[in-house]
């Protein structure tokens, strides 16, 4: 038995290489040890290794105190997890069975999330194999640890079996099963889960809300978050900063306001992250000055406060402002990111700013040049084009320090196209079409050069070439806010209620349009 257990604890060593540094990963509050389980001493002797950086001897530290035990070690184990150190973790669990002290519940709950942040899978099995043996496997806290590591690790069917073998599945369990549906994008089954819950507590709720919203789900999102304001819960500060981006991605300016006005309802104090999402929610609207009076009202500013107003006034085409919010970020003394870097880029773009655009990102590349990314020179590419420099736009592409990738030819395309440059445009377009020969884009965008140069006989043969592949183009979508409904178009809609009314009320204006033209 003990030979077993040496060959056991030695593959897990040999396949865990400890390193001298503390990681950076996020805390798994979901699977925290109960507080009445702590152990001072345990939490003394862990405060005072955790003020060294570097790594420990674990043995040492264990030796200090004779009478260790599953809680006095379990304890420890959990410092070092909140600490997001979680190769320590590891290796203090390898030491306490060596010690012979048998792992409970808590235990379980705590080194296998580590193994899940170390996106260590072989790991997070042998654990699992080992609560098997131990007969914990059945255990809430520990099905819902394994729960996020196999959702996270590897497939939502192994999830689904922890969770099937898991004795009275808590809100975590169903939480953490019904995120794992998210993130596999299968939403009716998440849906479900989400229902069948005996219970829903906020952080359900916002696991849900937060989902729909990062998947594109936002009109959902807003439902879920009205439904969830009607059964009584209190949102938090983690449900408006979710709620608030799926307003923004169907610019519903009336729902927004009234979440808005629900966060100081509920918080009193609106605090970074949901200003954060306001300033970037107001300019996705386009209301800079509502955005503007959200930025200037926050005490505390960080890069993504400064980051999100300069996108807005890009967003806006409103350049001049965006290089002064710039200029006064740099005087902050708040050093600006790649983030930063692009929305003033594109901020430049869409005021046709090129001198200015070249400043910075020549600026950028002498100062950091590791700030720069393949988006920024991109978007050089881009502002070059639209404005017509097309020979230093060949010359920028020449000069890259990697090869161009798709996009680079298609910010090519997009200028040919407004300057009807076609010897140019059919370079890039064959580019394109080299890297990828099912993206419909680029024959859109060749299609659309031809007919602004009236090449008519050219824009024939690129759709037949559509045709002949089977590509087909998507249609184009917006939609308008009326009374906090939102109304939804693509191209030649008629499924609407009202459509007739509404061509019949276009014709008007086109006519009325064009009888202003014949007088003038």
């Amino acid at each position: 038995m003990k030979a077993r257990r040496a060959w056991t604890l030695g593959s897990i060593l040999f396949n865990f290489e400890l390193q001298n540094n503390v990681l950076d990963l996020s805390h798994y509050s979901l699977f925290a040890i109960p507080k009445a389980y702590y152990h001072p001493r345990a939490v003394a002797l862990g405060q005072r290794s955790l003020q060294s950086n570097e790594f420990f001897d674990a043995r040492q530290v264990l030796d200090e105190e004779s009478d260790w035990n599953v809680v006095s070690a379990t304890t420890l184990l959990g410092q070092f997890s909140r600490s997001n150190r979680h190769k320590e973790v590891i290796y203090l669990y390898i030491i306490m069975l060596q010690l012979n002290i048998r792992p409970n519940e808590f235990t379980f709950g705590t080194v296998i999330p580590s193994s899940t942040t170390l996106k260590d899978l072989n790991l997070g099995r042998q654990l699992h194999g080992y609560a098997i043996k131990a007969g914990l496997a059945s255990n809430v806290f520990v099905g819902s640890a394994m729960l996020s590591l196999y959702a996270k690790l590897s497939s939502i069917e192994e999830a689904q079996r922890v969770f099937e073998d898991t004795c009275d599945p808590n809100v975590v369990s169903y939480t953490t099963l019904m995120r794992g549906y998210i993130d596999k994008s299968r939403f009716d089954d998440a849906h479900s889960i989400f229902r069948a819950m005996p219970e829903r507590n906020v952080v359900s709720w916002n696991a849900m809300i937060s989902g729909c919203s990062q998947k594109g789900h936002n009109e959902e999102a807003v439902n879920l978050f009205i439904e969830m304001l009607r059964e009584g819960l209190v949102p938090d500060r983690c449900t408006f900063p979710c709620v608030i981006v799926a307003a923004s991605n169907i610019a519903a300016i009336g729902i927004g306001r009234s979440f808005h006005a629900c966060a100081i309802k509920y918080l009193g104090i609106v605090d970074l992250f949901v200003a954060n999402s306001l300033i970037s929610f107001y300019a996705k609207c386009g209301c800079m000055d509502d955005s503007l009076l959200v930025f200037n009202d926050l005490s505390d500013k960080n890069v993504v406060s400064w980051n999100a107003l300069i996108c807005g006034f890009a967003q806006n085409g409103r350049g001049k402002e965006a290089t002064e919010i710039y200029n006064k970020m740099q005087s902050s003394g708040l050093k600006p990111n790649s983030v930063t870097l692009l929305g003033i880029l594109l901020a430049c773009n869409h005021a046709g700013l090129v001198n200015e655009g070249y400043v910075y990102f020549n600026q950028a590349r002498l100062k950091d040049p590791d700030m720069l990314k393949p988006e920024h020179y991109s978007c050089m590419v881009d502002m070059l084009s639209r404005s017509g420099r097309f020979e230093e736009a060949e010359k920028f592409i020449r000069d890259l320090p990697f090869d161009p990738g798709i996009g680079f030819w298609k910010a090519l395309l997009g200028g040919c196209q407004i300057h009807s440059n076609m010897e140019l445009g059919e370079l890039a377009a064959k580019k394109i079409m080299a890297l990828d020969p099912e993206d419909v884009s680029s024959y859109v965008l060749l299609s659309n050069a031809h007919s602004a140069a009236e090449r008519w006989q050219n824009v024939s043969i690129v759709r037949h070439k559509m045709t002949e592949k089977g590509l087909q183009r998507v249609p184009g979508c917006s939609w308008i806010e009326i009374q906090s409904n939102i109304h939804v178009f693509v191209t030649r809609d008629e499924k609407h209620d009202q459509s007739d009314e509404i061509y019949m009320l276009l014709w008007i204006f086109l006519k009325h349009a064009t009888d202003s033209k014949i007088l003038l």
